[in-house]
């Protein structure tokens, strides 16, 4: 049976003498507390504290890294059990069984390293996951995941986590994040994201019911524009109460570009009787981007940009199983022109942190680390979804640092459903972090002293620099 591999100097320089750098850097940040300012972990997982039913909904179902790749190489959804609750027994088995058959599927990829460190650290793995070991693998996980050591809460003080922060919708009543505040146990700061889309985007199915929503949690009338306004500009309020940093926004472009009033009052109206055009929605969403802008001015949240991506690509999947399930594919991104009216007006701004995040790599170097590099506002976003692997983050490493330098990063971004996956992310970000400041020291280009203390900056202190923690 092969032996499941998780070498103490993975992903660190091969040459001996960088190596030796880079594990002193690594060392030094190795057991810091992990800031995840963007996640879309459910509080309710913490709040609850209630065992995880199983490996698969641990490991599978709330992973669509996961759950894509499978579905690549021929396995169905189903079978997954996406877009399912809790499984039965055999069906989860089944589940786990072909995860472990399809195991060569993750080869290369980062889900493969992240999984490896999961097994291995939380679970004492050392068994390659396949076939035939699947089922031995499976009853392992699960007497441990009965035990206490294994509950949310005490994975969540065993990943060291420090801050939480989930994604929410605008009316959510965030009851769980006051309990959770109110609980001197839970050992964390559990912070909710105000994420706005479904009520920016008039074109969306259902899009006039939850402005009615909107408008009912907000306890205004948004029968006009104005009311409207005023219901998302109380929310924020409201969730910046409740402890929340940031508003995120994940439209498919970064385009800014304001509307005259009566526009925007005519095309709202048109909207809410359902006679708005695709055109007009558009030209709405991208005004109202640059009314978040001004919000996050007036109100401090800081401003997070996630465009870019193809949502639920293949309708018969979105039908069968929803959003979420692994169907999202990127497409290029503009940000130069797109930005430059909300930067124009409020890029010097001193109360506005715009963290900007990509899936089109070329943009790193053609736009956003330019951008960075000029506007105080503006920061790069770590890579996240198709660009968090390891080549990539280098890639991004020397394309920002090159233009706008270490400052204008945003530090490490986990953006992950899948708990577990947490410290395996934020640890693969600091093996690389410290192998890329052992290669500029190599080169003499930075002082070990200076990249010890840049590591540390990225891993501890730019995170709460950046979402104002």
């Amino acid at each position: 049976m092969a032996t499941l591999t998780v070498h103490p100097d993975r992903l660190l320089p091969a040459e001996p003498g960088v190596r030796d750098v880079a594990r002193r850097l690594y060392a030094a940040v190795r057991e810091l507390p992990i800031v995840s300012p963007h996640g879309h972990v459910d509080p309710r997982i913490l709040l609850d504290d209630a065992p995880f039913a199983d490996p698969v909904s641990l490991f599978v179902q709330p992973d669509h890294y996961v759950t894509r790749l499978l579905h690549a190489g021929g396995v169905r959804l189903d079978r997954l059990g996406a877009g399912a609750g809790p499984l039965p027994e055999e069906r989860a088995r089944e589940a786990w069984r072909l995860l472990c058959r399809n195991w060569h599927l993750l080869r290369g990829t980062p889900v493969r390293y992240w999984l490896d460190h999961e097994l291995a650290e939380m679970f004492g793995v050392r068994d390659r996951p396949a076939a035939d070991n699947a089922d031995a693998l499976y009853d392992r996980i699960a007497e441990q995941l009965a035990g206490a050591g294994h509950r949310p809460r005490a994975l969540l003080r065993r990943f060291g986590i420090e801050v939480l922060a989930t994604t929410d919708d605008p009316a959510d009543d965030l009851e769980a994040h006051a309990r959770l505040a109110r609980d001197p146990g839970i050992g964390a700061r559990v912070i909710p994201t105000f994420r706005p889309d479904r009520y920016l985007e008039p074109a969306r199915p259902g899009w006039a019911d939850a402005v009615g929503r909107l408008g009912a949690a907000a306890g205004t009338e948004v029968g006009d524009y104005g009311g409207y306004v005023a219901a998302l500009e109380r929310r924020r309020r409201f969730f910046a109460r409740r402890g929340a940093v940031s508003a995120d926004h994940g439209h498919a472009d970064a385009v800014a570009a304001p509307l005259e009033r009566a526009e925007a009052e005519r095309i709202y109206r048109w909207a809410l009787a359902g006679e708005a055009s695709e055109a007009e929605a558009t030209a709405f969403r991208r005004h109202m981007i640059m009314e978040m802008a001004r919000m996050s001015c007036d109100d401090g949240l800081v401003m997070t940009l996630h465009p870019g991506v193809r949502r639920n690509h293949h309708p018969d999947t979105f039908a069968r199983y929803g959003a979420d399930a692994g169907a999202d594919i990127p497409v290029a991104t503009e940000y130069t022109d797109a930005l430059r009216p909300l930067l124009a007006r409020f890029g010097t701004h001193p109360n506005l942190h715009l963290v900007l995040f990509t899936v089109d790599p070329g943009a790193f170097a053609r736009e956003i680390a330019p951008l960075a590099g000029f506007y105080p506002s503006v920061y790069a976003g770590a890579p996240w979804w198709f660009l968090d692997s390891p080549a990539l983050i280098r890639r991004y490493q020397e394309s920002v640092t090159e233009i706008a330098g270490f400052a204008r990063m945003s530090g490490f971004i986990d953006d992950t459903r899948a708990f577990c996956s947490i410290p395996a992310r934020h640890d693969m970000a600091r093996r690389l972090d410290a192998g890329f400041l052992a290669g500029l020291v190599a080169a003499h280009r930075l002082d070990e002293d200076e990249a010890l203390e840049t590591v540390t900056g990225l891993v501890a202190d730019q995170p709460r620099r950046v979402f104002k923690l």
